[in-house]
């Protein structure tokens, strides 16, 4: 009775976590290719999962001017950004302050504003190394892993901005975990926060038996902005099965990461 109990909440947890993320703003789950937005070409799928969503009936509605102005709305974005003076950037903002018109001028704006267009839709990946359970000193080893999270797959909520992460990990003595979740991130100027929460797959090999094959990674990330798109970070994470299984050791792992966005 008791192990059901804990399956019952777990699983009532599970929903709770996910249904608090819905927002109108938030990216749509649902028919992501399904949308007539003007400045989407007819094959650009991409555009068509990450712009607002309109129906063609939308459409047909709107003037030539409305269509227009929708089609070149992106260049306000690079504009808004590129505009700002050096002296208007917050003191630990060093992006704001590498893109700034009074250090680099207009040819360095030119270059870098189609990287600027894709600010908030890059593709980021994280490859880690560290050591697995270092506090089992019979147990601990070391890993390596790689995990890709997408920002264009974001939720708004009252716990912040929400993407979904994918990845894994494999331990020289053969253990891996296969995973995907959920991270929050919180941009402290240099310092990025970054907690997330993912269940997966974990298979022991030769390694530590962690007691059912299902395991949850609860983890917390601290990393630094070295460059416009790659931050050096550590990160502490804990893994267990939340009492599913027979048994429950658990794993602490730290790992040390790379992050690179493309």
């Amino acid at each position: 009775m008791l192990l059901l109990m804990r399956k019952f909440s777990l699983s009532v947890f599970v929903i709770l976590f996910f249904l608090c993320f819905p927002n109108t703003e938030s990216f749509a789950f649902t028919d992501i290719w399904k949308n007539a937005n003007p400045k989407c070409k007819k094959w650009d799928f991409y555009c068509k999962r990450t712009s607002p969503k309109m129906t063609k009936e939308e459409v047909e509605q709107m003037s030539s001017k409305e269509i227009e102005k929708i089609s070149t709305n992106k260049n306000k974005k690079i504009k808004k950004i590129t505009d700002k003076n050096y002296a208007e950037c917050k003191k630990y903002d060093f992006r704001c302050k590498r893109l700034s018109k009074k250090k680099y001028g207009d040819k360095k704006i030119k270059r870098t504003a189609k990287k600027i267009e894709n600010y908030d839709s890059d593709t980021e990946l994280n490859v880690f190394a560290g050591m697995f359970d270092f506090s089992d000193d019979k147990q601990r080893s070391g890993t390596l892993g790689l995990q890709h999270q997408d920002d264009n797959l974001f939720r708004k909520s009252f716990l912040g901005r929400i993407s979904p992460i994918t990845g894994g990990f494999i331990t020289e003595k053969n253990a891996f975990y296969l995973y995907t979740g959920a991270q929050a991130e919180y941009d402290l100027g240099f310092v990025t926060i970054t907690p997330s929460f993912a269940p997966g797959y974990y298979n022991y090999g030769d390694g530590k038996d962690l007691g059912y094959p299902l395991e949850f990674k609860s983890e917390v990330q601290m990393s630094f902005n070295f460059s416009e798109n790659t931050q050096l970070g550590m990160s502490y994470n804990h893994i267990s099965n939340a009492s599913l299984g027979t048994k429950n050791p658990g794993a602490n792992s730290y790992m040390f990461n790379f992050l690179k966005q493309f």
